[in-house]
């Protein structure tokens, strides 16, 4: 069975990639299986993150490598988060405390526009030198929610609104949120990218 990294110390995006993968024989191993620590996030934009974090994960590893950069973008606050969502409420912050300073920034601003999605790029990387590593990207649209709902899911997903379920991103059920999520979205067009390339045998 092929191994693949993921690029990611998050359990949640462990789970959805396994799930997403296993179909394909493919082994998804988080990069702590290797030791692998995460590596600074210099880049300005999600591609420059993924493709810093697949190089390290593939360089440290041996195995091909996956990385995910994602974030929730909210109009009102001139598309913040972003890039910094995982960290926006500060160094060691919990997914708690990100949401929280979101639904608080956005109450400042007493605006009725609430609308925001979550982007996602993935990066499919050979090995660390490889020079034109697989790239796509996706997009979930949606708005932001005025308190957290729901038990399920990671990161924003309690105050993510997805209006075509009447519910938030945390309330759907882990296979139909990643049939309509960014993260699921974007592997859709992963996957037959990756066979094209001959990557999963």
């Amino acid at each position: 069975m092929k191994t693949i990294v993921l690029a990611s110390g998050n359990k949640g995006k462990l789970a959805e990639f396994q799930q997403m993968f296993s179909k394909q024989g493919i082994d998804i191993k988080a990069q702590s299986h290797f030791n692998i620590g995460d590596v600074a996030e210099t880049g300005t934009t999600f591609v420059e993150n993924a493709i810093i974090k697949a190089r390290h994960a593939a360089q440290i590893s041996g195995h091909a490598a996956i990385a995910d950069d994602s974030g929730i973008e909210v109009d009102a606050l001139d598309g913040q988060p972003g890039i910094y969502s995982a960290r926006y409420g500060g160094e060691g912050a919990s997914a708690i405390d990100n949401y929280q300073k979101l639904l608080a920034e956005l109450n400042q601003k007493q605006t009725s526009n609430r609308s925001a999605r979550f982007r996602c790029v993935l990066v499919y990387m050979r090995s660390h030198k490889d020079p034109s590593p697989i790239i796509c990207e996706a997009s979930w649209e949606g708005s932001v929610t005025t308190e957290p709902s729901g038990q399920g899911g990671h990161g924003y997903d309690p105050i993510f609104w997805v209006p075509e379920h009447n519910c938030t991103a945390a309330e759907l059920s882990a296979e139909l949120k990643n049939q309509l999520s960014h993260r699921g979205k974007a592997l859709a067009k992963l996957l037959p990218l990756l066979q094209q390339a001959g990557a999963l045998s």
